[in-house]
Protein backbone atom coordinates (compact mmCIF):
# COMPACT_ATOMS: atom_id res chain seq x y z
CA UNK A 1 0.00 0.00 0.00
CA UNK A 2 1.14 3.19 -1.16
CA UNK A 3 2.15 5.90 1.53
CA UNK A 4 -0.92 8.40 -0.13
CA UNK A 5 -2.99 5.57 -0.09
CA UNK A 6 -2.36 5.27 4.00
CA UNK A 7 -2.76 9.08 4.15
CA UNK A 8 -5.91 9.10 2.96
CA UNK A 9 -7.40 6.33 4.38
CA UNK A 10 -6.02 7.78 7.83
CA UNK A 11 -8.57 10.65 7.73
CA UNK A 12 -11.93 8.18 6.62
CA UNK A 13 -12.08 6.58 9.97
CA UNK A 14 -14.41 3.44 10.28
CA UNK A 15 -17.47 3.12 8.21
CA UNK A 16 -20.74 4.98 9.34
CA UNK A 17 -22.45 2.21 12.27
CA UNK A 18 -18.90 0.92 13.39
CA UNK A 19 -16.52 3.86 14.46
CA UNK A 20 -16.82 3.79 18.57
CA UNK A 21 -19.08 6.30 20.07
CA UNK A 22 -17.05 8.58 22.23
CA UNK A 23 -17.51 7.82 25.88
CA UNK A 24 -19.91 10.74 27.88
CA UNK A 25 -18.58 13.88 28.47
CA UNK A 26 -18.54 12.81 32.43
CA UNK A 27 -16.34 10.30 31.72
CA UNK A 28 -14.52 11.69 29.22
CA UNK A 29 -13.51 14.93 31.80
CA UNK A 30 -12.95 12.53 34.47
CA UNK A 31 -10.21 10.74 32.57
CA UNK A 32 -8.66 14.39 31.33
CA UNK A 33 -9.18 15.22 35.13
CA UNK A 34 -7.17 11.92 36.79
CA UNK A 35 -4.45 12.25 33.53
CA UNK A 36 -3.91 16.04 34.68
CA UNK A 37 -2.81 14.82 38.05
CA UNK A 38 -0.72 12.33 36.97
CA UNK A 39 0.82 15.06 34.76
CA UNK A 40 0.92 17.67 38.14
CA UNK A 41 2.60 15.06 40.08
CA UNK A 42 5.26 14.40 37.57
CA UNK A 43 5.97 18.11 37.22
CA UNK A 44 6.38 18.17 41.20
CA UNK A 45 8.85 15.54 40.96
CA UNK A 46 10.97 17.02 38.61
CA UNK A 47 10.46 20.71 39.71
CA UNK A 48 11.49 20.13 43.40
CA UNK A 49 15.16 19.53 42.94
CA UNK A 50 15.51 23.42 41.46
CA UNK A 51 14.73 24.34 44.98
CA UNK A 52 17.46 22.22 46.38
CA UNK A 53 20.53 23.63 44.30
CA UNK A 54 22.36 25.64 47.14
CA UNK A 55 22.31 22.47 50.04
CA UNK A 56 23.31 19.44 47.36
CA UNK A 57 26.12 21.74 45.90
CA UNK A 58 27.40 21.80 49.57
CA UNK A 59 26.65 18.04 50.36
CA UNK A 60 27.90 16.68 47.33
CA UNK A 61 30.45 19.23 46.04
CA UNK A 62 29.33 19.24 42.49
CA UNK A 63 29.06 22.46 40.34
CA UNK A 64 26.44 24.59 38.95
CA UNK A 65 26.97 22.71 35.65
CA UNK A 66 26.69 19.23 37.50
CA UNK A 67 23.30 20.57 38.68
CA UNK A 68 21.98 21.44 35.18
CA UNK A 69 22.64 17.67 34.39
CA UNK A 70 20.62 16.37 37.19
CA UNK A 71 17.81 18.76 36.02
CA UNK A 72 18.32 18.80 32.70
CA UNK A 73 20.14 16.38 30.61
CA UNK A 74 19.44 13.03 32.84
CA UNK A 75 15.86 13.39 32.01
CA UNK A 76 17.05 14.01 27.93
CA UNK A 77 18.76 10.99 28.21
CA UNK A 78 16.14 8.63 29.50
CA UNK A 79 13.71 10.00 27.33
CA UNK A 80 15.40 9.70 24.18
CA UNK A 81 16.13 5.79 25.32
CA UNK A 82 12.74 5.06 26.85
CA UNK A 83 10.51 7.78 25.15
CA UNK A 84 10.00 5.96 21.73
CA UNK A 85 9.72 2.32 23.54
CA UNK A 86 6.50 3.70 25.44
CA UNK A 87 5.13 5.60 22.63
CA UNK A 88 5.39 2.46 20.61
CA UNK A 89 3.47 0.33 23.97
CA UNK A 90 1.10 2.89 24.00
CA UNK A 91 -0.41 2.06 20.31
CA UNK A 92 -0.67 -1.43 20.88
CA UNK A 93 -1.02 -2.27 25.11
CA UNK A 94 -3.22 -0.79 27.98
CA UNK A 95 -2.40 2.72 28.44
CA UNK A 96 -3.93 2.82 31.69
CA UNK A 97 -1.99 0.44 33.08
CA UNK A 98 1.35 1.72 31.65
CA UNK A 99 0.52 4.91 33.10
CA UNK A 100 -0.39 3.64 36.58
CA UNK A 101 3.05 1.53 36.75
CA UNK A 102 5.23 4.65 35.45
CA UNK A 103 3.17 6.65 38.43
CA UNK A 104 4.67 4.35 40.84
CA UNK A 105 8.19 3.82 39.96
CA UNK A 106 8.89 7.53 39.50
CA UNK A 107 7.20 8.04 42.84
CA UNK A 108 9.43 5.34 44.56
CA UNK A 109 12.75 6.57 42.72
CA UNK A 110 11.81 10.02 43.93
CA UNK A 111 11.89 9.16 47.22
CA UNK A 112 15.03 7.08 47.01
CA UNK A 113 16.94 10.42 45.87
CA UNK A 114 16.86 11.23 49.74
CA UNK A 115 19.56 8.91 50.10
CA UNK A 116 21.74 9.63 47.41
CA UNK A 117 25.28 10.37 48.48
CA UNK A 118 26.70 11.30 45.48
CA UNK A 119 26.16 12.98 42.07
CA UNK A 120 26.24 9.59 40.18
CA UNK A 121 23.97 8.03 42.46
CA UNK A 122 21.65 10.93 42.77
CA UNK A 123 21.94 10.89 39.03
CA UNK A 124 21.17 7.38 38.51
CA UNK A 125 17.51 7.88 40.87
CA UNK A 126 16.86 10.79 38.82
CA UNK A 127 16.96 8.94 35.44
CA UNK A 128 15.07 6.06 37.63
CA UNK A 129 12.47 8.91 37.79
CA UNK A 130 12.53 10.12 34.23
CA UNK A 131 11.95 6.01 33.09
CA UNK A 132 8.32 6.28 34.85
CA UNK A 133 7.23 10.09 33.90
CA UNK A 134 8.22 9.11 30.24
CA UNK A 135 5.17 6.47 30.37
CA UNK A 136 2.59 8.95 31.03
CA UNK A 137 2.20 11.94 28.39
CA UNK A 138 2.02 8.86 25.16
CA UNK A 139 -0.49 7.21 26.54
CA UNK A 140 -2.52 10.44 28.12
CA UNK A 141 -2.23 12.19 24.52
CA UNK A 142 -3.55 8.90 22.74
CA UNK A 143 -6.20 8.62 25.36
CA UNK A 144 -7.91 11.94 25.56
CA UNK A 145 -7.39 11.91 21.72
CA UNK A 146 -10.29 8.84 22.12
CA UNK A 147 -12.35 10.57 24.63
CA UNK A 148 -13.01 13.88 23.13
CA UNK A 149 -14.03 15.30 19.77
CA UNK A 150 -11.57 17.14 17.91
CA UNK A 151 -13.39 20.22 18.03
CA UNK A 152 -12.01 20.42 21.90
CA UNK A 153 -9.24 18.43 21.57
CA UNK A 154 -6.94 21.53 22.31
CA UNK A 155 -9.41 22.76 25.04
CA UNK A 156 -8.86 19.06 26.88
CA UNK A 157 -5.40 18.72 25.74
CA UNK A 158 -4.56 22.14 27.20
CA UNK A 159 -6.17 20.89 30.42
CA UNK A 160 -4.29 18.29 30.78
CA UNK A 161 -1.01 19.76 29.97
CA UNK A 162 -2.16 22.03 33.06
CA UNK A 163 -0.19 19.53 35.13
CA UNK A 164 3.18 21.24 33.75
CA UNK A 165 1.96 24.36 35.87
CA UNK A 166 0.06 23.09 38.51
CA UNK A 167 3.05 20.86 39.36
CA UNK A 168 5.85 23.25 39.07
CA UNK A 169 3.92 25.70 41.14
CA UNK A 170 2.71 23.17 43.67
CA UNK A 171 6.54 22.22 43.43
CA UNK A 172 7.72 26.18 44.39
CA UNK A 173 5.21 27.14 46.80
CA UNK A 174 5.55 23.58 48.72
CA UNK A 175 8.87 23.40 48.40
CA UNK A 176 10.06 26.88 49.19
CA UNK A 177 8.35 26.63 52.41
CA UNK A 178 9.43 23.14 53.08
CA UNK A 179 13.25 23.78 52.22
CA UNK A 180 13.06 26.84 54.11
CA UNK A 181 11.83 24.95 57.11
CA UNK A 182 13.94 21.90 57.12
CA UNK A 183 17.06 23.86 57.09
CA UNK A 184 16.07 24.94 60.89
CA UNK A 185 16.42 21.00 61.51
CA UNK A 186 19.07 19.21 62.35
CA UNK A 187 19.98 15.93 60.64
CA UNK A 188 17.27 12.98 60.51
CA UNK A 189 17.36 9.56 61.69
CA UNK A 190 16.11 7.10 59.37
CA UNK A 191 15.55 3.26 59.52
CA UNK A 192 18.09 1.42 57.44
CA UNK A 193 19.16 4.81 55.94
CA UNK A 194 20.38 6.44 58.68
CA UNK A 195 21.40 10.24 59.72
CA UNK A 196 19.61 12.20 56.38
CA UNK A 197 20.53 16.02 56.03
CA UNK A 198 17.25 17.87 56.33
CA UNK A 199 16.93 18.98 52.85
CA UNK A 200 16.33 15.40 51.44
CA UNK A 201 13.65 14.91 53.69
CA UNK A 202 11.99 17.21 50.27
CA UNK A 203 12.17 14.36 48.15
CA UNK A 204 10.21 12.24 50.78
CA UNK A 205 7.32 14.37 51.07
CA UNK A 206 7.15 14.78 47.65
CA UNK A 207 7.19 10.84 46.41
CA UNK A 208 4.63 9.74 49.07
CA UNK A 209 1.26 11.04 47.50
CA UNK A 210 2.43 8.97 44.19
CA UNK A 211 1.74 5.69 45.70
CA UNK A 212 -2.04 7.23 46.26
CA UNK A 213 -2.05 8.58 42.63
CA UNK A 214 -1.20 4.63 41.29
CA UNK A 215 -4.41 3.52 43.00
CA UNK A 216 -6.68 6.77 41.19
CA UNK A 217 -5.23 5.83 37.88
CA UNK A 218 -6.73 2.34 38.08
CA UNK A 219 -10.19 3.67 38.41
CA UNK A 220 -10.20 5.14 35.31
CA UNK A 221 -12.12 3.69 32.00
CA UNK A 222 -9.86 2.93 29.21
CA UNK A 223 -11.51 4.34 26.36
CA UNK A 224 -12.00 2.19 22.81
CA UNK A 225 -9.46 3.38 20.45
CA UNK A 226 -10.99 5.72 17.37
CA UNK A 227 -10.36 7.04 13.89
CA UNK A 228 -7.76 3.99 13.17
CA UNK A 229 -6.69 3.76 10.24
CA UNK A 230 -7.60 1.18 7.41
CA UNK A 231 -6.47 -1.91 5.67
CA UNK A 232 -7.90 -3.21 2.07
CA UNK A 233 -11.11 -5.07 3.27
CA UNK A 234 -11.93 -2.10 6.17
CA UNK A 235 -10.86 -3.44 8.92
CA UNK A 236 -8.27 -1.59 11.59
CA UNK A 237 -4.98 -1.92 10.02
CA UNK A 238 -1.62 -3.77 11.74
CA UNK A 239 0.65 -1.51 10.89
CA UNK A 240 4.19 -2.76 12.78
CA UNK A 241 6.99 -0.37 13.47
CA UNK A 242 7.27 -0.41 9.69
CA UNK A 243 4.18 0.95 8.71
CA UNK A 244 4.36 3.55 11.75
CA UNK A 245 7.72 4.91 10.59
CA UNK A 246 6.06 4.99 6.60
CA UNK A 247 3.48 7.08 8.40
CA UNK A 248 5.52 9.02 10.21
CA UNK A 249 7.83 9.88 6.84
CA UNK A 250 5.09 10.96 5.24
CA UNK A 251 4.62 13.94 7.68
CA UNK A 252 8.04 14.46 8.88
CA UNK A 253 8.26 18.30 8.10
CA UNK A 254 5.04 18.77 10.41
CA UNK A 255 6.12 16.56 12.89
CA UNK A 256 9.59 17.87 13.12
CA UNK A 257 8.29 21.35 12.87
CA UNK A 258 6.10 20.84 15.64
CA UNK A 259 8.88 19.09 17.67
CA UNK A 260 11.27 21.60 17.32
CA UNK A 261 8.10 24.41 18.56
CA UNK A 262 7.82 22.73 21.66
CA UNK A 263 11.05 22.45 22.12
CA UNK A 264 12.24 26.06 21.72
CA UNK A 265 9.34 26.94 24.07
CA UNK A 266 9.89 24.05 26.80
CA UNK A 267 13.77 25.71 26.75
CA UNK A 268 11.99 29.42 27.69
CA UNK A 269 10.02 26.96 30.61
CA UNK A 270 12.62 24.91 32.00
CA UNK A 271 15.32 27.99 32.07
CA UNK A 272 12.13 29.94 34.60
CA UNK A 273 11.99 26.82 36.15
CA UNK A 274 15.11 25.49 36.94
CA UNK A 275 16.83 28.38 37.17
CA UNK A 276 14.75 30.78 38.77
CA UNK A 277 15.16 30.15 42.28
CA UNK A 278 18.58 30.45 42.03
CA UNK A 279 18.48 33.41 40.49
CA UNK A 280 16.11 35.33 43.33
CA UNK A 281 18.18 34.01 46.28
CA UNK A 282 21.29 34.29 44.41
CA UNK A 283 20.64 38.48 42.99
CA UNK A 284 17.91 39.43 45.22
CA UNK A 285 18.40 37.27 48.39
CA UNK A 286 15.14 36.26 48.87
CA UNK A 287 14.54 33.55 51.26
CA UNK A 288 13.39 30.51 49.88
CA UNK A 289 9.72 30.61 51.04
CA UNK A 290 9.27 34.17 49.68
CA UNK A 291 10.86 32.71 46.34
CA UNK A 292 8.24 30.18 46.25
CA UNK A 293 4.97 31.85 46.96
CA UNK A 294 6.03 34.32 44.44
CA UNK A 295 7.10 31.53 41.33
CA UNK A 296 4.58 29.16 42.30
CA UNK A 297 1.54 31.69 42.39
CA UNK A 298 3.03 32.89 39.14
CA UNK A 299 2.96 29.75 37.99
CA UNK A 300 -0.19 28.72 39.04
CA UNK A 301 -2.38 31.61 38.21
CA UNK A 302 -0.74 33.20 34.97
CA UNK A 303 0.95 29.97 33.46
CA UNK A 304 -3.14 27.62 33.78
CA UNK A 305 -4.70 31.03 32.91
CA UNK A 306 -2.19 30.99 29.43
CA UNK A 307 -2.78 27.06 28.86
CA UNK A 308 -6.69 28.12 28.78
CA UNK A 309 -6.51 30.47 26.95
CA UNK A 310 -4.16 29.28 24.47
CA UNK A 311 -6.46 25.76 24.00
CA UNK A 312 -9.91 28.26 23.52
CA UNK A 313 -7.83 30.08 21.00
CA UNK A 314 -6.63 27.03 18.98
CA UNK A 315 -10.22 25.25 19.25
CA UNK A 316 -12.11 28.90 18.14
CA UNK A 317 -9.92 29.33 15.28
CA UNK A 318 -9.98 25.23 14.36
CA UNK A 319 -13.76 26.09 14.19
CA UNK A 320 -13.68 28.59 12.07
CA UNK A 321 -11.40 26.91 9.75
CA UNK A 322 -7.50 28.65 10.57
CA UNK A 323 -6.56 24.40 10.04
CA UNK A 324 -3.16 25.71 11.51
CA UNK A 325 -4.54 27.40 14.55
CA UNK A 326 -2.19 25.80 16.66
CA UNK A 327 0.51 26.51 15.20
CA UNK A 328 -0.11 30.73 15.12
CA UNK A 329 -1.12 30.24 18.64
CA UNK A 330 2.72 28.71 19.28
CA UNK A 331 4.37 31.74 17.09
CA UNK A 332 2.53 34.33 19.55
CA UNK A 333 3.66 32.62 22.75
CA UNK A 334 7.42 32.61 21.29
CA UNK A 335 6.71 36.08 20.31
CA UNK A 336 5.73 37.02 23.94
CA UNK A 337 8.14 35.14 25.74
CA UNK A 338 11.21 37.35 23.76
CA UNK A 339 9.72 40.47 25.01
CA UNK A 340 8.88 39.61 28.55
CA UNK A 341 11.20 36.41 29.90
CA UNK A 342 14.07 37.44 28.29
CA UNK A 343 14.54 40.69 29.90
CA UNK A 344 12.51 40.08 33.31
CA UNK A 345 16.23 38.64 34.58
CA UNK A 346 18.12 41.73 33.10
CA UNK A 347 16.35 44.36 34.97
CA UNK A 348 17.86 45.42 38.50
CA UNK A 349 14.67 45.46 40.10
CA UNK A 350 13.26 41.96 41.65
CA UNK A 351 9.85 44.07 41.39
CA UNK A 352 9.89 44.78 37.55
CA UNK A 353 10.97 41.24 37.32
CA UNK A 354 7.90 39.83 39.47
CA UNK A 355 5.88 42.51 36.69
CA UNK A 356 7.54 41.05 33.61
CA UNK A 357 7.37 37.15 34.92
CA UNK A 358 3.23 38.06 34.44
CA UNK A 359 2.74 38.15 31.14
CA UNK A 360 5.76 35.96 30.09
CA UNK A 361 4.63 32.95 32.30
CA UNK A 362 1.17 33.85 30.31
CA UNK A 363 2.97 33.36 27.27
CA UNK A 364 4.61 30.28 28.04
CA UNK A 365 1.96 28.35 29.31
CA UNK A 366 -0.05 29.70 25.65
CA UNK A 367 1.10 26.45 22.91
CA UNK A 368 1.57 23.24 24.98
CA UNK A 369 -1.96 21.60 24.57
CA UNK A 370 -2.63 22.94 21.62
CA UNK A 371 1.05 22.19 20.54
CA UNK A 372 0.20 18.39 21.17
CA UNK A 373 -3.23 18.50 19.60
CA UNK A 374 -2.13 19.65 16.52
CA UNK A 375 -0.12 16.43 16.14
CA UNK A 376 -2.77 14.06 16.92
CA UNK A 377 -5.28 15.72 14.71
CA UNK A 378 -2.94 14.81 11.63
CA UNK A 379 -2.11 11.34 12.41
CA UNK A 380 -4.60 7.74 12.99
CA UNK A 381 -4.84 6.25 16.15
CA UNK A 382 -2.00 3.36 15.78
CA UNK A 383 0.57 5.97 15.02
CA UNK A 384 -0.45 8.63 18.20
CA UNK A 385 1.80 7.25 20.67
CA UNK A 386 4.57 7.38 18.67
CA UNK A 387 4.12 10.63 17.20
CA UNK A 388 3.86 12.03 20.33
CA UNK A 389 6.93 10.21 21.87
CA UNK A 390 9.16 11.99 19.07
CA UNK A 391 8.09 15.40 19.94
CA UNK A 392 8.27 14.35 23.45
CA UNK A 393 11.95 13.51 22.81
CA UNK A 394 12.22 16.77 21.01
CA UNK A 395 10.82 18.95 24.36
CA UNK A 396 13.46 16.41 26.53
CA UNK A 397 16.51 16.68 24.67
CA UNK A 398 15.95 20.55 23.46
CA UNK A 399 13.67 21.68 26.61
CA UNK A 400 15.58 20.21 29.20
CA UNK A 401 18.59 19.56 28.24
CA UNK A 402 18.94 23.55 26.76
CA UNK A 403 16.90 24.95 28.81
CA UNK A 404 18.00 23.26 32.25
CA UNK A 405 21.92 22.98 31.50
CA UNK A 406 22.82 26.16 29.54
CA UNK A 407 22.60 28.67 31.81
CA UNK A 408 24.85 26.83 34.19
CA UNK A 409 27.14 26.11 31.80
CA UNK A 410 27.39 29.82 30.80
CA UNK A 411 27.84 30.49 34.76
CA UNK A 412 30.65 28.19 34.91
CA UNK A 413 32.23 28.34 31.54
CA UNK A 414 31.79 31.76 29.98
CA UNK A 415 31.31 33.84 33.07
CA UNK A 416 32.84 32.51 35.64
CA UNK A 417 30.48 33.88 38.10
CA UNK A 418 27.50 32.20 39.92
CA UNK A 419 25.66 36.13 40.29
CA UNK A 420 25.19 36.22 36.10
CA UNK A 421 23.11 33.52 36.68
CA UNK A 422 20.22 36.51 34.95
CA UNK A 423 22.21 37.08 31.71
CA UNK A 424 22.83 33.17 31.24
CA UNK A 425 19.09 32.63 31.51
CA UNK A 426 18.20 35.55 29.41
CA UNK A 427 20.71 34.56 26.58
CA UNK A 428 19.38 31.51 26.76
CA UNK A 429 15.11 32.08 26.36
CA UNK A 430 16.37 34.92 23.96
CA UNK A 431 17.67 32.38 21.14
CA UNK A 432 15.48 29.42 21.80
CA UNK A 433 12.55 31.97 21.42
CA UNK A 434 13.90 33.62 17.66
CA UNK A 435 14.77 29.78 16.70
CA UNK A 436 11.12 28.67 17.36
CA UNK A 437 9.77 31.84 15.52
CA UNK A 438 11.34 30.51 12.53
CA UNK A 439 10.94 27.40 12.72
CA UNK A 440 7.31 27.75 13.40
CA UNK A 441 7.17 30.01 10.21
CA UNK A 442 9.05 27.03 8.02
CA UNK A 443 6.08 24.60 9.15
CA UNK A 444 2.91 26.60 8.47
CA UNK A 445 2.79 25.29 4.83
CA UNK A 446 3.93 21.67 5.26
CA UNK A 447 0.67 21.47 8.16
CA UNK A 448 -1.66 22.47 6.35
CA UNK A 449 -0.79 20.29 3.84
CA UNK A 450 -0.62 17.39 5.83
CA UNK A 451 -3.84 18.34 7.79
CA UNK A 452 -5.32 18.11 4.39
CA UNK A 453 -4.47 15.49 3.38
CA UNK A 454 -5.64 13.46 6.14
CA UNK A 455 -8.99 15.23 6.54
CA UNK A 456 -9.78 14.95 2.83
CA UNK A 457 -12.92 12.96 2.51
Amino acid sequence: MSVDELRAQAGAGLPPGVQPTLPSRAVAWYLVGVLMLCYTLAYADRQILAFLVAPMKHDLHISDSQVGVLQGFTFALVYTVVGLPMGVLADRFSRRNIIALGVLLWSVMTSLSSIARSFASLAAARMGVGIGEATVSPCAFSMIGDAVPKERLSTALSIYTMGIQLGSGLALVIGGVVSQAVSQWHAIHLPLAGDIAPWRVTFLIVGTPGLLVTLVVLSVREPTRRTLLLDATGRPATLGLAGAWQQIRARWRSVLGLGLMMGFQATCNYTLLAWGPSFFERVHHWPKDRIGLVLGGTSLGCGCLGLLAGGWLADRWQRRGTIDASLRVGLLNLAGVLLTLAPATLVSSAGLTVALLVPAVFCVGLPIGCGYAALQLIFPNQVRGLASALVILAVALIGLSVGAGLPGWLNDHWFHDELRVGTSMALTVAGAAVLGMLTVLLTLAPYRADYRAVHAR
